[in-house]
C-alpha cells in the first residue's frame, strides 16, 4: 500500500476533502519507485510473462475469448471532449470550442474501412477505447492524463492506434474518469492514463502513464476488466476478483476506506498500487450482522463512480462501495466495505444474467430479460433504494446495455431504446426535436439497423451496428457521417458547447 493525502477543512469529516498537490504526488512517485520511467514506459512490462506462460503454456493455443460480433461503429452525443462534464475547459486547451453535439447516430468517417469488434466508454469518461476486428486497440477523445495511451496528453478527435501495443491481440477494455485498461487474449492487462490513486496497478505512483504499462498481476490469466472513476477491478479465469486504486468509500472491497489522519487537518488514504484479491463476501443475517458466504465464482463485474457490482455463477449479485441514493440496492444508504449479497435477487426466479453501473445507479438484467434499476439517475425525485423493474422495458429481449452519467441506452430485439433526464447532449440519439426523455423511447433513426453492442460515456454513446449483408450496409450508409479532423488536417464543425453537469452524486 501507499498513501495519498487529502486536506480536511476545519477538521470536519463531512467537509470537502482536497487532494494534495500534483507536485507532492509527483515527488512521492519518483522518489519511492524507480521501476517505471518518468515518461510512463514500463520497464518491468515482461516481468510476469513467465507466470502467464506457465498457466496457459507457450504453445497451448489457449486464449481468452473475445466478442463474436463485429460491425460498423456509430456515435452520438457531445464530441467536444475538453468541455464535456466540466465548468470550463482546462487551461491551455486549443480545442475548447471544437466539436459538435450529434443528436442522432452518425457513422465515423475515419473508420469507414475498419470494422469494430468492441467499443467501450464509461459514465465518468469523455474518451473511448475501440477494439478492431483484428484485435487491435484504438482510442479517441479526452487525453489530459494520457488515458489514450498515445505517448502524449493531446486530445484525439480521430481514432488512433494505441502506441506500443500493435503486437498484441485485445479482447476487452474498460475506462475510468482519466485512465484505461486493456486486456489481451493471453490474459494480460495493460493500463494508461491517470495513476495518482494507483488505479493503473503498476506498483508505481508515477502520476500518469501516457504509454500503456503492464498491470502487475502475477496470478491466473485475467478474463474481464472494469473501471470506476479512480479505481479498477480485474477478474481472473477462476472467478477470483482483484481491485486496486482509491479505497475512499470501500469500493475496493477490502474491508476499509484506507483512511487515517496523517497530521492535523489532513486525511490520507492507503491506496492499492497493485491488484489485491477480494477475500470476503458477506450477507446480512437476521440481526443485521454480516455473515460470510461461500466464496463465489464471479463471472461479471461493473463499476460506477465509487461503487462496484458483481455477478456470480449462481446468478447472485454482490454490491459494495459508496451507498448514496441506494445505488447498492440494499434499501439503505450505508457504504459497504466488502461485497454484500443483494438479497432481492436471491429469490427463486430472480436470478441475474448481467450487471451494469452508471455514475450513481446500477442495473441488473435478470434471467427472464427484466431490467431492474436501483439508485438515482436524475437530480430531482426519489431514488430507488432497492431494485425496481423498469416496466417500460418489460417484454423486450435485452442484449446490451449502456449506462451514461444519467442516461440509459439499451439494445433489445430489433430496436434501440433510450431514456434520460435533461440536460442531455445527444447521447440518447433521439434527434434535435427530442433531446431528452424520462420514459424509454425507441430510436426511429435506427429502424432497420441491428445494433449488436451499446456503451455510453459521460455525454456520448457508441454502438456497433451489424453489417454482414449488403442490405445492412446500405441501411447504415443512409445515416449521416461525422468527419472529425486532428491537428492540421482541417477544422472541426463547431456547435453548441454543452454546459457542465453538477456532480452532486459523487
Amino acid at each position: 500500500m501507499s498513501t495519498s493525502k487529502r486536506k480536511n477543512a476545519g477538521g470536519d469529516s463531512n467537509a470537502k476533502r482536497k487532494r494534495k498537490s500534483n507536485k507532492e504526488e509527483d515527488e512521492s512517485g519518483d522518489s519511492e519507485f524507480d521501476d517505471v520511467s518518468p515518461d510512463g514506459n514500463d520497464e518491468f512490462k515482461d516481468s510476469n510473462k513467465d507466470d502467464i506462460d506457465d498457466l496457459l503454456g507457450e504453445d497451448s493455443g489457449l486464449r481468452v475469448p473475445g466478442r463474436t460480433h463485429v460491425g460498423t461503429l456509430l456515435i452520438c452525443g457531445a464530441t467536444n471532449w475538453d468541455i464535456a462534464g466540466r465548468r470550463a475547459p482546462p487551461k491551455g486547451s486549443t480545442k475548447a470550442n471544437v466539436g459538435p453535439n450529434l443528436y442522432s447516430p452518425h457513422t465515423l468517417a475515419p473508420l469507414e474501412k475498419i470494422r469494430i469488434r468492441y467499443a467501450v466508454s464509461g459514465p465518468n469518461a469523455a474518451h473511448t477505447i475501440l477494439i478492431t476486428d483484428e484485435g487491435k486497440a484504438m482510442a479517441f477523445g479526452r487525453n489530459d492524463k494520457g488515458q489514450l495511451g498515445t505517448k502524449d496528453c493531446t486530445r484525439r478527435d480521430v481514432p488512433t492506434f494505441i502506441e506500443g501495443l500493435q503486437e498484441h491481440t485485445f479482447v476487452d477494455a474498460a475506462v475510468g474518469r482519466n485512465h484505461s485498461l486493456l486486456l489481451t487474449d493471453r490474459g494480460v492487462v495493460y493500463a494508461c492514463g491517470d495513476n495518482k490513486m494507483g488505479q493503473c496497478g503498476t506498483n508505481s505512483l508515477n502520476p500518469t502513464f501516457p504509454t500503456a504499462a503492464r498491470v502487475k498481476h502475477t496470478g491466473p490469466p485475467i478474463v474481464k476488466v472494469a473501471c470506476g472513476a479512480d479505481f479498477s477491478l480485474i477478474l481472473d479465469c477462476k472467478g477470483v476478483l482483484y481491485s486496486f486504486g482509491s479505497p475512499e468509500y470501500g469500493q475496493l472491497g477490502h474491508g476499509t476506506t484506507g483512511e487515517y489522519i496523517a497530521q492535523a487537518n489532513k486525511v490520507s488514504y492507503n491506496i492499492e498500487k497493485v491488484p489485491k484479491r477480494i477475500c470476503l463476501y458477506v450477507e446480512k443475517g437476521r440481526d443485521q450482522r454480516p455473515v460470510p458466504v461461500d466464496f463465489p465464482e464471479i463471472i461479471d463485474i461493473s463499476c460506477g463512480t465509487n461503487h462496484s457490482v458483481a455477478l456470480d455463477s449462481r446468478k447472485r449479485v454482490f454490491s459494495w462501495g459508496f451507498g448514496g441514493y441506494g445505488r447498492l440496492g440494499h434499501a439503505d444508504t450505508k457504504d459497504e466495505m466488502v461485497p454484500r449479497l443483494l438479497q432481492f435477487f436471491s429469490t427463486t426466479g430472480r436470478g441475474v444474467r448481467s450487471v451494469h453501473c452508471g455514475s450513481s445507479y446500477s442495473l441488473a438484467v435478470n434471467e427472464h430479460g427484466m431490467v431492474y434499476m436501483f439508485g438515482l439517475t436524475k437530480k430531482t425525485g426519489e431514488a430507488n433504494m432497492y431494485p425496481k423493474p423498469i416496466r417500460d422495458l418489460q417484454g423486450w429481449k435485452v442484449r446490451s446495455v449502456g449506462c451514461s452519467y444519467t442516461s440509459i441506452v439499451v439494445a433489445a430485439d430489433d430496436s434501440v431504446i433510450a431514456f434520460g433526464p435533461s440536460p442531455t447532449y445527444g447521447e440518447l440519439g433521439l434527434g434535435e426535436n427530442r433531446k431528452s426523455s424520462t420514459t424509454p423511447l425507441e430510436l426511429k433513426k435506427l429502424d432497420g439497423i441491428y445494433i449488436e453492442h451499446v456503451s455510453c460515456g459521460m455525454c456520448h454513446t457508441i454502438m456497433i451496428a451489424r453489417d454482414d449483408t449488403d442490405e445492412e450496409k446500405e441501411r447504415i450508409a443512409t445515416l449521416p457521417s461525422y468527419s472529425p479532423a486532428d491537428g492540421d488536417d482541417g477544422p472541426l464543425r463547431v456547435e453548441f458547447i454543452p454546459s457542465p453537469r453538477e456532480d452532486i452524486l459523487r
